[in-house]
């Protein structure tokens, strides 16, 4: 497998700490001695990796833009997990899915996974035709839990969900236009929630494969949320019902 490129403190130091066998090598800005920069060195050079001072047109150049904050890793890539079922059957009480239909804006799929981790969710799943995959850009954005949550890429994300519903995983998809709010829905016991992109919201066939729809109770003048943070409102709802 060929190595791939992660950039930022965040994304590269989850890596340290989750799989640091799996880094290669670390590059850094040889300009920037501030104190964060130093201990995060000194941290590179504690777990036997290979420091290699760069300049900021250089870390560009690897990272493909210029957000790498003076931190880029390459690293050979982790194991994926293939099958949904086989994720599913090591879950340890009831299970938390998201899912997302549609979402092909990195910034928003990293972000999405970031509040899923911070939520214990144990898989973001998506269509392979309808979002974008995981990137360099998305683990920027997802401060390491691009590493940390599964996220799966399926071919049909309708069966899916109907496999999910044959595990007895409420299917519980976001809609501006459903007569319940998020507040008055059951969210806990074994769960999916179903998210589509901003404007579209979820395809049709989606749509009529979830249990139930809900939505967020909007008291302003803005019609709905950015994705990431809908994901965020709707997951810490269901964690709190979880208790």
């Amino acid at each position: 497998m060929s190595a791939k490129v992660l950039y930022g403190f965040h994304a590269v130091g989850v890596r340290l700490k989750t799989a640091p066998d799996s880094v290669i090598e670390v590059h850094v800005d040889a300009a920037r001695r501030d104190a964060r920069m130093r201990q995060f060195v000194q941290r590179v050079r504690d777990a036997g990796i290979g420091v290699v001072d760069s300049d900021d047109a250089q870390l560009t150049r690897l990272v493909g833009n210029p957000r790498h904050q003076g931190v880029a890793a390459r690293v050979k890539p982790l194991p994926q997990v293939h099958s949904l079922d086989d994720l599913l059957d090591a879950v340890q009480g009831p299970p938390l899915v998201l899912a997302l239909d549609g979402v092909t804006d990195p910034h928003n799929l990293g972000a999405c996974l970031r509040v899923a981790d911070g939520a214990g969710v144990h898989a973001v799943i998506a269509p392979k035709d309808h979002a974008v995959g995981l990137n360099a850009t998305v683990a920027k954005v997802a401060s390491g839990a691009a590493e940390t949550v599964p996220y799966l890429m399926v071919t049909n994300l309708a069966r899916s969900l109907t496999e999910l519903k044959e595990r007895s995983i409420r299917v519980v998809g976001l809609a501006d236009d459903a007569a319940l709010t998020l507040y008055e829905a059951d969210l806990s016991g074994p769960l999916a929630l179903v998210l589509g992109a901003e404007g579209p919201g979820m395809r049709q066939l989606t749509r009529k494969t979830c249990d139930l729809l809900v939505r967020i109770p909007m008291k302003g003048a803005v019609e709905s949320l950015n994705v990431s943070v809908a994901a965020g409102v709707c997951l810490y709802e269901a964690v709190r019902q979880r208790g």
